[in-house]
């Protein structure tokens, strides 16, 4: 039997959480942006190893600039979190310790995978300067416009909630 695994993708507006998603799942990207209202949800099965998958049931939530006004009635159930904050924007991680109280007190004991997206648009020494500075530990440095680390987010992601099923 194949398990089920909810995970919830969360973050300020614009920092890409829709096109993780669509290039994790579509293995494709848009320049268009359109903006997320409420929850969007999608289906993935990840092949941990040949007799071993997981479904991986993603909430895609709408972004928003202060964290508290996430509807916890879209957190029940959450098995896994993805907090996405945008490389190039400073105003969608300087707050990111408080964001992050905030969500893992929302979710308890749920993991929370904390992902800088757009590294495309950084220069990397310029990237590891950023992080120092705002105190910020990232578990992936990801790019959904060229793929870098997407899928191997997704699939450290389930294999962790593999592990604790």
């Amino acid at each position: 039997m194949q398990k089920s695994k909810k995970i919830v993708i969360l973050g300020h507006f614009g920092v890409g959480k829709t096109s993780l998603i669509r290039r994790f799942v579509k293995d494709s990207f848009s320049d268009n942006y359109k903006v997320t209202i409420g929850v969007h949800i999608t289906k993935k099965v990840v092949e941990l190893s040949p007799d071993e998958s997981i479904s991986l049931i993603i909430w895609d939530l709408e972004g928003t600039d202060d964290i508290r006004m996430i509807r916890e009635s879209y957190l029940l159930g959450t098995h896994g979190v993805v907090f996405v904050f945008d490389v190039s924007r400073p105003s969608t991680f300087q707050n990111i310790n408080e964001d992050l109280q905030i969500v893992t007190s929302k979710t308890k004991e749920t993991p929370v995978m904390v992902v800088g997206n757009k590294v495309d648009l950084i220069i990397l020494s310029e990237l590891q300067s950023l992080l120092e500075e705002n105190n910020i530990q990232a578990n992936f440095l990801t790019s959904a416009k060229t793929g870098d680390s997407v899928n191997g987010m997704f699939t450290q992601l389930a294999s962790l909630l593999n592990d604790q099923a």
